[in-house]
């Protein structure tokens, strides 16, 4: 006896994986966290009022 593979179901599997890693990775994003000098801001906003 032979074996046949159902190419498409395979390809819908593997997309549906792809998919499925994906939005798990998206979920798991963190951005990257940046120094933020507030006290730097703040004089530049005094210096334009002036």
């Amino acid at each position: 006896m032979s074996v046949t593979r159902l190419k498409r179901k395979g390809r819908k599997d593997k997309a549906k994986s792809a998919v499925r890693r994906q939005s798990l990775k998206n979920q798991n994003f963190q951005p990257v966290i940046k120094n933020v000098d507030v006290e730097k801001i703040k004089e530049e906003f005094k210096a334009k009022k002036a």
